[in-house]
């Protein structure tokens, strides 16, 4: 094999396959569609920056008066036919509808699932101190899921474990109620109780 041949071999086999190119994905807006993002329509209904309603209106027509006061044509409700668009101030609105959900957020309250460990043969003062913190808890909202552990030779005596749990369940009667009564989980009992 001549070397000219071996070469033009050798240069076919290292040659790189390039990929086409491709767009990046054009980035997704969050938020009604404004001016020329509103695409595919050719009428809308129009509301003024006064509120008042223009009627139904041909988009361009409606883009021109908007830009004409110096504001955003802002898609309201982009589902009914014509779509309902406002003229109004796009970078006011979005801050607003930012401010609106964050004072949703800060409103908006997790109930928590607190835990109390009691033991079936527990002090009266524990006891209490334990019941004070579970009122506490009740006060705040949350629910409490209250846990009886048995060590040992305990398990003979679940009585008194029972005792225990209907004795909390008596206790807090006046501000929680039972979501899910005791059951026998392995070495324990658990008991849920949620604020009334």
């Amino acid at each position: 094999m001549s070397h000219q041949r071996r070469d033009a071999r050798h240069s076919q086999e290292n040659t790189a396959i390039r990929r086409p190119f491709r767009a990046a994905p054009a980035p997704v807006k969050d938020g009604p569609r404004a001016n020329r993002d509103i695409r595919g329509v050719r009428d809308v209904q129009l509301i003024d920056d006064t509120g008042a309603n223009r009627g139904v209106v041909s988009f361009f027509e409606a883009l021109k008066i908007a830009e004409d006061a110096g504001l955003d044509l802002v898609e309201i409700a982009p589902n009914s036919v014509p779509p309902v668009c406002k003229i109004l101030d796009y970078g006011r609105f979005r801050f607003l509808e930012q401010k609106k959900a964050s004072e949703a957020r800060k409103k908006q309250r997790t109930i928590e699932i607190k835990e109390i460990k009691l033991r079936p043969g527990i002090d009266k003062h524990d006891y209490d101190v334990k019941m004070k913190a579970m009122h506490g808890f009740f006060e705040e909202g949350d629910k409490v899921k209250v846990t009886l552990r048995f060590r040992g030779r305990e398990m003979a005596h679940q009585d008194l474990g029972v005792k225990v749990l209907e004795r909390v369940k008596v206790d807090t009667v006046d501000v929680a109620k039972v979501e899910s009564d005791w059951q026998l989980e392995g070495r324990q009992m658990v008991m849920v109780l949620a604020p009334r």
